[in-house]
Formats: C-alpha cells, structure tokens, sequence
C-alpha cells in the first residue's frame, strides 16, 4: 500500500530532523507575533515563496536530467544514467515518499507543503487574536475617552475643550 501523501516525507525523515523543523518554526512564529502586525506580514510574504519539498526534489531531479542529457549528447555518453537515475528517483518518491536527495534537503531544512501551510496558520491565528485584543483594547479607550498615540503605543486624554483649535473657523477666517 502506498503512504499518504501528507505523512510520507516526515515519515522517512529522521525523528530529530523533524523536530528541528517544527522547533524552527515555532521559534519563528514566536519571533514574527513579537515583532507585531507588520512583522506577520512579512513572514507569510516569506512563507508565500519559500519551495516546499515537492518543488525542490522536482528542480532537482529536472536540473540533473537536462545536465545529463546535455553532457551525454555533447560530451560522452555515459552521462546519459544521469537522467535515468534521477527520473528513477522522482518515481521512487512519487510511490513511496523517499529518495536518496530527501535525507539531504531535509536536513537543510526545507519543509513540506503542510509544514508551511501549518505556519501560515498559526500565523494567521495570532494575527486575527492580535487584531481582536486591538478592536477591544479601542472599544475601552472609546468608552473611557482616552486615545493610543500612533506610534508609540502610550495612552493619552484628548485635549479639552477650552485647549482644542477650532480648525474650521481658523480656515474661515484665512479664505
């Protein structure tokens, strides 16, 4: 029977290696929810071109059959097992979720499709719960009638009204 297709690749790699991988990610979750909004932001953008496994194996593989084939055209023919080794070896990891490279490209860290996809979502949860605690923070800073400085996050009481600029007949009075 042939291994589903989510489990097989953290299934074939080393127990370690797949902890590093998910204690990388856990610390770069952590890492983006503490630098805030705009840090989240960058991270999915990084998420959003990082190559899972799959696109790596795939370049790979296609990189070595067209050197392969290019080399045992052009300079000796022997070349030619290149591209019969490595489409072997895309087969092998279409049907049983392992092949010689996989060990090494794990190790370096590249991650599956759900391993991403498992930080975009935690991610996108601490983003939706940050962005909740902001929306209620507001609401208690509207009904107390204080306001947050943009910038620097510090609470501040409006100015009164003796104290306030009447802006519009400022305008007025220059026209």
């Amino acid at each position: 029977m042939l291994p589903s297709t989510v489990d097989r690749v953290p299934r074939h790699t080393a127990e370690h290696i797949n902890q590093r991988i998910r204690h990388k990610m856990q610390r770069d979750v952590e890492r983006a929810v503490r630098g805030g909004p705009r840090e989240i932001e960058r991270r999915l953008a990084e998420l959003d071109r990082e190559w899972d496994i799959e696109r790596t194996l795939e370049a790979n593989a296609s990189t070595v059959i067209l050197a392969g084939l290019g080399l045992g055209i052009s300079v000796d023919r022997r070349f030619l097992a290149l591209p019969i080794l490595a489409g072997g070896f895309l087969l092998m990891h279409a049907l049983q979720g392992w092949c010689p490279p996989l060990p090494i490209f794990r190790r370096l860290g590249v991650r599956t499709a759900s391993e991403i996809e498992e930080e975009r979502r935690m991610l996108l949860v601490e983003s939706r719960t940050d962005a909740r605690e902001r929306s209620r923070e507001d609401s208690i800073r509207q009904s107390t009638g204080t306001t947050s400085a943009p910038d620097e996050g510090t609470i501040v009481r409006p100015l009164s009204p003796s104290m306030q600029v009447d802006t519009g007949a400022a305008a007025g009075q220059a026209g």
